[in-house]
């Protein structure tokens, strides 16, 4: 088990644009020969928008996307001419596959913050495709088989556990409270990868929401 905190992230973004990166993995500029995946999980990045801030046109391919916003409101347009607004308990998914173009904004009047996390596909090429889960209850897991994993959301209230699933790879981001897992105490911010996870469960010290990959794949 091996617990990164918030303030060991990679720091990035253009704070003259109104962009704030957190990024989990080595990315961009931020090289890490040792922090490249976990599993098929490749980045996982927190994005703070100011309001009319956002990432203009850039490419994408063989990567599953997934999005979590965490609050505001996150304007996703992309080449193959979907176009939507995800909101807080939405799960959005961009298959870039053999290749996508993109623009993400904050067109609201409000600062955004979503996590955005990225997996290498089982099998590279094939077409882009789009999918948005609205309002995705607790605890419903949301599956990306192109990657062999699964997401869990899991949204507890103070005292209240929830099982870490058994799998070869385990992630768990904290979007926000605080959480107690094999003895560590996290919070927002602070993640967990997890090896050959088995019998382990977390437990909300306060009111909590957590974002947790389960994955097969290496």
């Amino acid at each position: 088990m091996d617990v990164r905190r918030a303030g060991e992230r990679y720091s990035g973004g253009d704070l003259a644009a109104g962009i704030i990166s957190f990024h989990a993995f080595s990315f961009g500029p931020h090289y890490d020969p040792d922090n490249l995946r976990f599993g098929p999980l490749l980045a996982c990045n927190e994005e703070r928008l100011a309001p009319g801030a956002g990432f203009d046109e850039h490419p994408h391919s063989h990567t599953e996307i997934v999005t979590w916003v965490v609050e505001g409101e996150l304007t996703h347009r992309d080449s193959a001419g979907h176009e939507t607004v995800v909101r807080p308990g939405d799960v959005q998914r961009l298959s870039s596959a053999g290749g996508v173009r993109h623009v993400e904004r904050n067109e609201g009047d409000v600062p955004l913050t979503f996590v955005q996390m990225w997996l290498a596909p089982l099998e590279p090429g094939g077409e882009p495709a789009y999918e948005i889960v609205r309002g995705i209850a607790d605890s419903t897991p949301y599956a990306v088989p192109e990657a062999g994993a699964m997401l869990h959301v899991r949204r507890l209230a103070g005292g209240e556990r929830t099982a870490v699933p058994d799998a070869a790879f385990v992630y768990v981001h904290v979007v926000r409270g605080e959480v107690r897992l094999d003895g560590e105490e996290l919070a927002a911010g602070d993640a967990v990868r997890i090896a050959d996870a088995e019998e382990m469960d977390a437990l909300a010290v306060t009111a909590a929401e957590l974002l947790i990959w389960e994955m097969v794949a290496g």
